[in-house]
């Protein structure tokens, strides 16, 4: 029996009417253990991602406890812009649908300065952060991405850059001819001050080699993580799921996480990315088999609530995805163990792409109602979590510059791979 003392009321009635069949008292006694504060096994992880029925509640109620012991009530958003700053790409991942061919007439590439007036405007709208990742576009200077962070300090010294994803470094590095380790020293001492940790997908090779061959292996992604966090540059953790994986490649992919974490402590979140079906390369072509639509709105709850649980003690920070999921079922994760509602983002581009219908912008404001409607304290973050402004009262909320302005003033993917000014194929080398 799980100590009354231990659990909010919530908590406690759910659990107080668990399912007494077999499957039952076997995931109560996975979430006993992870209320007394054990470390579950992948073992464990996985039947709980295998939770259906009466299991569900009692699941959401442990991960939402752990959720209050962890971080409490407070529930926290980034003022921030994405720019992707090209859509060319050498690789084709099948879940990809926002990249070009060099030689595709919607292929495009952002020049510096249009980098650097876009980082700007953000700035004077409030944002704190820059998230700037891309295609790999062949012909690329190795050093590019280091010349394009030196120019965005130059410019705005004061903005946060979280900037290429793992398989980028590695690109960079590879182009540049030098290590792993030197070419992430070079993107910290002109401004990198973290890095997104996506292309993870599903960190289980043969899934990899299904949805992305070709793409950065497990070890690659792992030993590129760890160096960044030696050096002393923080990095998200992500997952993509929802197409051909199963409870238990989840699960291994939370335990290697975990165990990174312990190793390094460098993790600054979890993020979990649903698969987008709708304009998927391999939803569209040659379907391997067993691809599913994306997850569920279950699993999706289901993924939000066992992260919590496995990665308790160590991960922090768990991340709902308004741009995949919509705000409404966003909103719901926060009771399944979730405590971070993402970024504003302004420009979103590569969910857009591949059919996300939740649009390209979030305002700091909707943060707000959407975690006070929940009963929970809204508060501004940083890149890195450090709390910015906590939002108590109503009343005291400043003018959110963003609220005031209409988003098509921004641009849309969908615009912007029609425009000429910015068309790789006429880009000067």
């Amino acid at each position: 029996m799980i100590p009354e003392s231990m659990l909010t009321p919530d908590a406690f009635s759910a659990l107080s009417s668990f399912s007494l069949s077999s499957a039952g008292r076997v995931v109560g006694r996975i979430l006993e253990k992870a209320l007394s504060g054990k470390e579950i096994s992948v073992e464990e992880g996985t039947r709980l991602l295998e939770a259906r029925g009466a299991e569900l509640l009692p699941l959401f109620a442990t991960a939402d406890y752990l959720r209050q012991e962890a971080v409490g009530e407070i529930v926290t958003y980034v003022v921030n812009r994405n720019i992707n700053f090209t859509n060319v790409c050498v690789k084709r991942c099948g879940f990809c649908a926002f990249s070009r061919g060099h030689k595709g007439a919607e292929g495009y590439f952002l020049p510096v300065e249009e980098v650097v007036r876009r980082t700007q405007e953000a700035w004077e709208l409030g944002a704190t952060e820059v998230c700037v990742q891309a295609g790999l576009p062949p012909g690329m200077d190795g050093w590019y991405y280091v010349t394009l962070c030196r120019a965005i300090k130059e410019a705005v010294p004061e903005i946060h850059i979280h900037g290429f994803s793992p398989e980028e470094v590695l690109y960079g590095a590879q182009l540049a001819g030098v290590s792993v380790a030197d070419y992430l020293r070079a993107l910290k001492d002109a401004g990198v001050g973290s890095l997104p940790g996506t292309s993870a997908e599903v960190l289980v090779d043969r899934i990899r080699n299904i949805i992305s061959p070709g793409r950065i292996t497990t070890a690659q992604w792992v030993d590129l993580i760890r160096t960044a966090h030696r050096l002393g540059i923080p990095t998200t953790s992500t997952i993509m799921y929802g197409h051909i994986e199963t409870a238990h490649d989840v699960a291994v992919h939370l335990d290697l996480l975990r165990s990174l974490q312990k190793e390094t402590g460098g993790f600054t979140e979890f993020v979990p990315l649903g698969f987008i079906h709708a304009e998927a390369p391999m939803a569209k072509h040659h379907p391997p088999p067993g691809l599913r639509r994306g997850p569920t709105g279950i699993e999706t709850m289901k993924m939000y609530a066992v992260s919590r649980i496995m990665l308790y003690g160590w991960i922090p920070n768990i991340q709902v995805s308004w741009v995949k999921e919509g705000p409404k079922l966003a909103q719901v994760g926060l009771m399944a163990g979730a405590n971070d509602l993402g970024g504003t983002l302004i420009n979103e581009s590569i969910s857009t792409a591949a059919g996300a219908q939740f649009g390209q912008l979030q305002t700091p404001s909707t943060f707000r109602a959407l975690a006070r409607e929940m009963g929970r304290i809204p508060a501004e973050r940083s890149t890195t979590y450090t709390l910015l402004r906590i939002f108590k009262d109503p009343a005291q909320d400043p003018p959110d510059r963003l609220a005031e302005i209409n988003a098509t003033r921004f641009g849309s993917y969908y615009e912007l791979i029609r425009q000429d000014a910015f068309r790789f194929k006429a880009r000067k080398k």
